[in-house]
């Protein structure tokens, strides 16, 4: 089996720490099988690291929509923030990518409401059903009955912003996914989740407060 994540972020995001490093010794020792990096509102970190290291890393995109956030995965040009639901899903389906729902129902960290994504039900592919940093909020159990009703897939993935919170949160699936094999395998797949360490809980704020901290410390030019 293999093990998929389809939810990180890297260093390029405000709150991400995972360097391209810590993504290759990820890859390199098999603790995933296949990451995708869902920066916020940008993908040339993704892109320049899916160079290196191939098509274990899928290049994913975290997007600020006017309702919620919307992750798109397999996309080749970045999507701007700010634009509604419907016209960021329309964007991502015209790369050929594939739309996937963050943290839904979260009011913590810009989930979607459920009467929005009632509203996008028909062109939504996944669902992410287990967040492996939803612990002040966690809307599993809504989210994974909301996902049996429509009739849609569902993901366990981490939402790591270090390296520490990878590996204990993802699905596992029978082969290595591919654009065209992914909802397949995934509508097969293995979530697998696990308890969220404290460090991985508070990488956001620590990463924020890191990298306020070095732009402070940078001289003048």
């Amino acid at each position: 089996m293999y093990k998929v994540d389809l939810h990180t972020h890297s260093t390029a995001s405000p709150d991400g720490g995972i360097t391209a490093d810590q993504y290759r010794r990820a890859i390199g020792t098999k603790l995933l099988d296949a990451i995708a990096i869902t920066d916020h509102n940008r993908i040339d970190f993704a892109l320049e690291l899916q160079k290196k290291i191939g098509k274990a890393i899928i290049v994913g995109e975290e997007i600020m929509t006017t309702a919620g956030e919307i992750v798109g995965l397999f996309l080749r040009e970045v999507i701007k923030p700010g634009l509604t639901p419907q016209e960021t899903i329309k964007r991502i389906k015209e790369q050929g990518g594939i739309v996937y729902i963050p943290h839904p129902f979260e009011t913590i960290r810009k989930g979607m409401h459920p009467a929005v994504l009632d509203e996008l039900v028909d062109h939504v592919d996944i669902i992410e059903v287990c967040n492996g940093r939803a612990f002040f909020q966690n809307k599993s159990e809504q989210a994974v009955v909301w996902t049996r009703i429509n009739g849609k897939i569902g993901a366990a993935s981490s939402d790591a912003h270090g390296f520490q919170g990878l590996g204990s949160t993802y699905t596992s699936v029978a082969k290595l996914p591919t654009r065209e094999t992914l909802l397949g395998l995934m509508d097969n797949g293995i979530p697998m989740t696990g308890r969220p360490s404290v460090r991985a809980l508070l990488y956001p704020k620590l990463n924020r407060l890191r990298k306020k901290m070095k732009t402070r410390g940078t001289p003048n030019e």
